[in-house]
């Protein structure tokens, strides 16, 4: 059972750095606390974020921000080994040995100015990974303080069974939305529902606002008509898509739109009818339900 309690929506920091928005220290600043005035506690990271930079970017604005460690939670991902002038690496790989996930997760620490994660995520299952050696680390890791939960990201379910057998995991962070609802249908969530995993989705909102094609036409059409309906956009109306369904998933939004953000929990509290919701699928897939 996971000690660490998230927030329903989780902020994605992954385009808060280098790669996309490049906020300075002030800037991120302020964005941690635009997040958390409106209930938005829990925060998103891989080490891999900004080529290994966003990490150290947070830190210092959090650091800066003098804001209680206990007011936020403090999600971060290892695994993926990045070709960059940052790291000593030939070829983009995976690495899972005991020592490195130890290594990593303390250098994670020291980067965001912080004494623990709350969860810790292997970022991608590598087919060279040994369960009982992951199983080590995180015990290690766990008996330090270093991390509360632990979980997965983009695992499968038998990847997930794999892991679990040798320590356990509680979260794992898959890709999820009204265009990519794979994990709804292919086993995944029905797995994680009956072992007590709760699963994040990362690209919540999929490609409805990315891509001009006949799914996302479709979508776009009924949206419209469901923003007169719930008098929301059409952000949250995917978002609250995401949440009604059983496997109590939870949203890792990216956004660092102030007026977004302050109307993303509003998701939570919409009462999706079911009909509006059996009909967002059913404009994704382009036919009814069988």
């Amino acid at each position: 059972m996971s000690k660490t309690k998230l927030s329903p929506i989780v902020a994605g920091v992954m385009n808060w750095g280098i790669w996309d928005k490049n906020l300075n220290t002030k800037e991120m600043e302020n964005m941690i606390n635009v997040c958390l005035e409106n209930k938005i506690s829990t925060f998103d990271h891989a080490d891999i974020y900004g080529d290994y930079t966003t990490e150290t970017d947070f830190g210092k604005a959090f650091a800066s921000s003098k804001i209680a460690r206990e007011k936020l939670q403090l999600i971060s991902k290892c695994g993926i080994q990045m070709v960059t002038g940052n790291r000593d690496n030939t070829i983009k790989h995976y690495e899972y040995s005991k020592d490195y996930i130890i290594w990593s997760v303390e250098n994670s620490l020291k980067n965001l100015q912080t004494d623990y994660l709350d969860v810790l995520l292997l970022h991608r299952p590598s087919p060279l990974m040994q369960a009982d050696e992951i199983a080590e680390a995180v015990l290690k890791l766990k008996s330090d303080g270093k991390i509360i939960d632990f979980g997965l990201s983009n695992f499968t379910s038998s990847q997930t069974e794999l892991i679990s057998q040798k320590t356990e995991v509680l979260y794992n962070q898959v890709q999820f939305s009204a265009t990519n609802f794979e994990p709804m249908v292919d086993g995944s969530f029905d797995y994680m529902q009956a072992n007590n995993i709760r699963p994040m989705s990362w690209n919540p909102l999929g490609s409805v606002f990315r891509e001009d094609i006949p799914q996302t036409r479709r979508l776009k059409k009924l949206l419209a008509t469901l923003v007169s309906k719930y008098h929301l956009g059409s952000d949250s109306i995917l978002l609250s898509w995401i949440l009604k369904h059983p496997a109590q998933v939870i949203p890792i939004a990216g956004t660092v739109n102030v007026a977004r953000i302050q109307s993303l929990m509003k998701a939570v509290e919409l009462a999706l009818d079911k009909e509006d919701w059996f009909a967002i699928w059913t404009a994704s897939m382009g036919d009814d339900v069988a």
